[in-house]
């Protein structure tokens, strides 16, 4: 591995139709820690499914989105396979390992290394691609040095929240990572730097979609691992044969609604399009938020239907068993409207018929059992998928209705 530090060399050939676009083994190879966090994420929010529990999470999961995010960009312009970059993922993925580890204690002994872990890896690889652009494009150089900034901001946040733990740790980090969100919607505005012009967030449109795309494969795969946990540890029974099909089905109903129709066809999107920063920013930054959620939530429902499949669940149970299809589908819904399909009316109608099953089983209907929720809801996925399917083909096989323009949600 040569460590040649001739800055030109160290970033990729933009020319997508050479292939240059594609996704490294070393980027996967790095993806490989972040199985590990949704992991602990999942386990962590099942031992803490309270509203304290899962405003924690979503703190922590938006994080570990942000991080890998910010990498996956960064890979965008850089070349992983020239040596510097390369080192640069290993210490990344070092870190990676402690942030992961600290999941579990977050908000407890081990605050502090998630939040130093966290720091270093945003502050620390931000520093080096400005560095890199200062010798190649001193105007895209200028707005990494603002993202630098931002984060330098908020990491006191981060630091002083692991610092006094309790309900200041909760607040500190929600307003840290807040401010961090904001950033892009922001164009990273900084006092005497200004803000970063849209126009130069110039990314391989190709490879944010495929990295993406990635993602949602490893937090699928992360639901395969949880189901097929719970299972093993478990007592063999009817209810558990059945409770591990219904995860497994659950999971392939999930893949169908992203990748049949919108993976691929964002793919495309975003290619054709000029201006790749905004809608990368808006598609692939903002919007896969909730889908990753939705996927993260999934298997803790999985989890808490496997252990005891024919008891009803709690009432923080029902809320994850019924709300995580209906935030896949609500950010599934945004993701394709995002890129050119119409609003879909048959994600609206079944985002409709799982709020009103939640209501129904929270207030009206007797108890209902864990497993029953889990075939219910999947039923509902299940005929979202074949009208999606159906409406597609009618469509025909580019369906681009009134696409929004560019960002225009976040900003």
């Amino acid at each position: 591995m040569t460590l040649s530090l001739n800055r030109p060399r160290l970033f990729r050939a933009r020319d997508e139709s050479e292939g240059q676009d594609r996704v490294t083994f070393i980027e996967l190879f790095f993806d490989l820690v972040f199985v590990f966090a949704i992991t602990q994420l999942s386990h962590t929010i099942v031992d803490h499914l309270d509203v304290r529990g899962l405003a924690e999470a979503a703190v922590i999961l938006v994080a570990v989105w942000w991080v890998w995010m910010y990498t996956a960009w960064a890979t965008n312009w850089l070349d992983p396979e020239t040596g510097p970059v390369r080192l640069m993922l290993f210490v990344l993925m070092l870190l990676g390992l402690v942030l992961s580890t600290s999941i579990p204690g977050a908000f407890g002994d081990r605050a502090l290394g998630f939040a130093i872990a966290y720091v270093v890896m945003q502050v620390g690889r931000t520093t080096f691609l400005a560095w890199c652009y200062r010798a190649v494009d001193r105007a895209n150089g200028m707005n990494i040095t603002r993202i630098t900034i931002w984060f330098l901001v908020t990491a006191p946040l981060w630091i002083l929240g692991a610092v006094l733990g309790g309900d200041a740790q909760l607040v500190l980090w929600a307003t840290a990572i807040l401010v961090e969100v904001l950033g892009p919607s922001a164009r990273y505005y900084t006092p005497f730097l200004g803000a970063s012009p849209t126009s130069s967030w110039s990314v391989s449109g190709g490879h944010i979609a495929e990295r993406s795309g990635l993602f949602i494969i490893l937090a699928l795969g992360e639901s395969i691992l949880v189901t097929g946990t719970a299972f093993s540890q478990g007592e063999l029974s009817l209810a558990a044969v059945s409770g591990v099909l219904a995860a497994f089905v659950s999971t392939i109903l999930f893949w169908l609604l992203y990748f049949s129709h919108g993976a691929e066809h964002g793919s495309r999107f975003i290619r054709s399009s000029e201006l790749t920063g905004p809608i990368a920013r808006l598609t692939y930054v903002y919007l896969h938020i909730p889908i990753v959620a939705g996927v993260v939530l999934s298997a803790v429902g999985d989890e808490l239907v496997l252990v005891h499949p024919e008891d009803p669940p709690s009432a923080a149970g029902l809320a994850v068993v019924v709300g995580a299809p209906a935030l896949y589908l609500i950010g599934n819904l945004l993701f394709k409207r995002s890129i050119g399909r119409p609003w879909l009316r048959s994600h609206l109608a079944g985002i409709a018929v799982l709020a009103a099953a939640y209501l129904a089983a929270a207030t009206v209907l007797p108890p209902v059992d864990g497993l029953a929720l889990l075939w219910l809801t999947n039923a509902v996925v299940a005929l979202v998928v074949i009208a999606d399917e159906v409406s597609t083909r009618r469509a025909g096989s580019s369906p681009v209705a009134n696409p929004p323009a560019a960002g225009s949600l976040t900003e």
